[in-house]
């Protein structure tokens, strides 16, 4: 009894182990009919003389016959387990591309915006991106300040050197010409 089921290439068979597996038991199998085909023809060249030869060549002619017939046997047996498992493989990778694809619940599609949002996922998130942003741009935004301050403060330094000087200037002025305010005279009493 010879089974043969056509398999309806719906998906790919590469890759899976059960096809492997399938493709080394038809090369075991073929191996193994081809060696008996081939003591079959053996038999053909071997001259026999009397009728023990005919029924010692007839009985090794059945046996090889029945070898086949089993090594057929064996591989249709294991062919069904290997239909059950290319079933169960092609059924496990439905499931995995179908669990992908599936409708979230609430809950589930909230944690991927958190995730998605926070760059808790393999890709950084918004939030994470976000957050890379508002660094550089704090960065460059202190150096400047920073930068600025500094030119600020040079600058008045320059204007308080400039406004002393020109305050001494005006007072040894006032000094000279004796225009003091009331406060800065000189003041003489003798006791």
């Amino acid at each position: 009894m010879n089974i043969k089921m056509q398999s309806i290439n719906l998906f790919s068979n590469n890759g899976l182990k059960s096809t492997q597996d399938r493709l080394d038991r038809q090369a075991k199998r073929d191996n193994q009919i081809a060696y008996f085909e081939q003591q079959k023809e053996n038999l053909k060249n071997m001259k026999s003389d009397s009728i023990e030869d005919i029924s010692r060549k007839l009985d090794l002619l059945h046996g090889y016959d029945d070898q086949i017939a089993a090594a057929k046997a064996e591989y249709n047996n294991s062919q069904m387990f290997h239909m059950l498992d290319e079933a169960r493989e092609r059924a496990e990778k439905i499931a995995e591309e179908a669990e992908k694809y599936a409708p979230k619940t609430p809950e589930e599609r909230l944690e991927d915006m958190i995730e998605e949002a926070t760059g808790v996922d393999k890709d950084a998130g918004m939030l994470a991106e976000a957050m890379n942003e508002l660094e550089e741009i704090a960065e460059e935004m202190t150096e400047e300040t920073v930068e600025e301050l500094d030119e600020m403060s040079e600058e008045l330094e320059e204007v308080e050197n400039t406004d002393k000087a020109q305050a001494e200037m005006e007072a040894a002025s006032k000094v000279s010409t004796g225009d003091l305010p009331e406060k800065y005279k000189r003041i003489d009493y003798r006791i």
